[in-house]
């Protein structure tokens, strides 16, 4: 009825706490909030997450928290964020507003005390105090924070079952004190902690090494095989272990594979390590199912071929930058491996066509039978589901035929600067794969209109296609593509052939594009606009910079009924004036970003939509 509030008359505080809890995204639930005084108050109880900046006086957050979000579980701190107090927690109505220079006892301003605008031990003290039956917490780049702040913390905070201390110089004593009184924390994240010493992860892992499943380490140069060595005598149930680290060797990762049987996830970036460590791997992690090894210079195949042998259950492996890898420890990969779903192969150079034939065929399951026969295998044998090959110039077309025709569950295809591939290996995957839904190709200067045409014609799944820089792609690509498959996602920047007719193919055939890039498109003009502005009324996100040939009047069409568009990127745009600037600001509602040259920015749109803006060159 008119004129009454049936909701707050009728609806008890549980039950809206309990609605407000199901909203999906941040933006409802602050829509929500300003709704009311009391809807402001229930929406605060529903919140268990919370993510803020660390800058302007974080200790006068930290202080007001516990009063105003009293159920919060999961709360990141990040002092790279800066986010005015008023902005971050709403002051209520006839309350004076803080100061964002102001400090918890407001003795000192922070031209005086630049420390204030950081988080302090105080206020993680505060924190401890008021939310004390906290589960996550994230401080990041919070130099600040010391042991003693962490300690206090870990007195009161006993339920922590997740620590992320990236960027701060926290010591042993703190450490310490989070084994010795959070005995129920599973995942400790430790990056650029560098004031942590074996010493102080000793304590910390003889403390909780019973409920311990998830560590990183990355970049603490006092710690070595010696924390290593308590992590396999006390972190028996770890299950994901990261570590990056030049102090780390053989010895660490023995000790670890020896004494963490249940370890799942394992990503190594430790120049250190040779062929020994991924034998110890081999041998004692027979529940291994991801493994990335990233920049490894001193391990050969060897290495490789005993994680093929003993992990049987490996689903998902990424090489990168690993040079001294060749066709045979891949070979010994899809031989051994035979649950694998995921590989990404980036940057080694001495793996080649033989290598990936391997994985092509390991895969193949037999043709000429049922689709029921075919659906139960599946079921009972993994198949690869993704494929990324990048930088791998000794790969060539036959070894994506072999994957075409083996691999017939795959998913998603990432190429990059592949110059060995071309549309024989591309139709191959396009015939072959028919469960294909997302198609990433970049700089394959071999690859053309003819493969793409194939993927349009077979590939009916495809929902995500990007190919950038790959100058033998025209319109006749587009346009089949446009035929076959709805797309949600494109992004052909820098393919020069490509113009108005093949954009207002997709415009037409895939209505519920979200977003498009086609920037360093020469021939694309205004008529595009006008028929991606009418037929696509979801598109959120659109990249047109150096597309001289758009103007203000494409703009203009292109906005006036795409209503959700949330970011548009325009520089180096030099048909778009300042008129056009002010017609993207000013009719679509939902925009959250817009690149442009500065001057291109009249007064008046940057009084209106001032926070909206970001330039690419500030001097133009």
């Amino acid at each position: 009825m008119r004129g009454h509030d049936l909701i707050n008359t009728f609806l008890p505080d549980e039950l809206m706490v309990e609605i407000f809890g199901h909203l999906a995204t941040k933006s409802s639930r602050d829509a929500c909030s300003l709704v009311c005084r009391r809807w402001l108050r229930l929406e605060r109880l529903s919140r268990s997450t919370l993510r803020i900046g660390a800058s302007a006086s974080p200790d006068i957050f930290l202080h007001l928290l516990p009063s105003r979000f009293s159920n919060l579980r999961n709360l990141h701190i990040d002092e790279r964020l800066s986010i005015p107090l008023p902005l971050s927690l709403p002051v209520p109505p006839r309350r004076r507003p803080l100061k964002v220079h102001c400090v918890a006892n407001n003795t000192s301003s922070a031209e005086t005390n630049p420390d204030s605008l950081c988080l302090s031990d105080a206020g993680l003290a505060a924190l401890g105090e008021g939310l004390p039956r906290l589960e996550r917490l994230s401080l990041i780049w919070c130099s600040n924070v010391s042991s003693d702040g962490l300690k206090s913390l870990a007195y009161k905070c006993t339920f922590l079952k997740s620590l992320d201390l990236q960027g701060c110089f926290i010591g042993d004593q703190g450490l310490a004190a989070i084994g010795q009184c959070c005995k129920q924390l599973e995942d400790l994240n430790l990056r650029f902690c560098e004031g942590l010493t074996d010493s102080g992860f000793t304590e910390f892992a003889l403390g909780v090494g019973k409920s311990m499943k998830s560590l990183g380490v990355a970049a603490c140069a006092k710690i070595t095989d010696v924390s290593m060595e308590a992590v396999g005598s006390y972190c028996r149930s770890l299950e994901t272990l990261t570590l990056d680290s030049e102090y780390i060797h053989d010895k660490g990762v023995h000790a670890v594979a020896q004494g963490c049987p249940h370890l799942k996830v394992l990503k190594l970036q430790c120049v250190n390590l040779t062929d020994d460590a991924l034998k110890s791997v081999g041998a004692a992690c027979l529940s291994l199912e991801l493994l990335a090894l990233y920049s490894f210079q001193r391990f050969t195949d060897k290495g490789l071929r005993a994680i093929g042998k003993g992990c049987k259950k490996l689903k998902n492996l990424t090489l990168i930058d690993c040079y001294y890898l060749t066709d045979k420890g891949l070979e010994a990969i899809a031989t051994g491996c035979k649950e694998l779903t995921h590989l990404e192969v980036n940057g080694c150079h001495n793996i080649g066509t033989i290598g990936l034939e391997s994985i092509g065929k390991s895969c193949k399951c037999n043709h000429g039978v049922d689709l029921s026969y075919v659906y139960e295998s599946f079921k009972m044998h993994r198949h690869l589901t993704e494929l990324a090959l990048l930088y791998c110039q000794r790969i060539g077309n036959i070894g994506l035929l072999k994957v075409g025709q083996g691999c017939k569950f795959l998913q998603a295809l990432h190429l990059v600067d592949c110059s060995g591939i071309g549309d024989e290996a591309i139709c191959s995957i396009a015939k072959g794969c028919r469960s294909l839904k997302k198609l990433h190709i970049r700089r394959c200067y071999e690859i053309g209109t003819k493969g793409i045409i194939a993927v349009g014609e077979h590939c009916n799944l495809l929902t995500d296609l990007s190919i950038r820089f790959c100058d033998r792609v025209g319109d006749e690509a587009l346009i089949a593509v446009s035929e076959g498959c709805n797309l949600q996602y494109l992004n052909v920047s820098g393919c020069h052939l490509v113009g108005d007719a093949g954009v207002i193919a997709i415009a037409r055939g895939c209505p519920q594009l979200c977003y498009l890039d086609v920037s360093v498109l020469p021939k694309l003009g205004d008529m595009a606009m006008v028929e991606l502005g009418e037929n696509c009324p979801l598109l959120k996100e659109i990249v047109l910079s150096h597309s001289r040939q758009i103007t203000d009047v494409g703009l203009a069409h292109l906005v006036k009924s795409c209503t959700m568009l949330e970011s548009c990127h325009m520089v180096y745009c030099s048909g778009i004036t300042s008129a056009g600037v002010a017609t993207v600001v000013s009719s679509c509602p939902n925009i959250k970003k817009v690149l442009v040259e500065k001057w291109k920015v009249s007064q008046r749109t940057k009084r209106r939509a001032g926070s909206v803006i970001a330039y690419l060159c500030v001097d133009l």
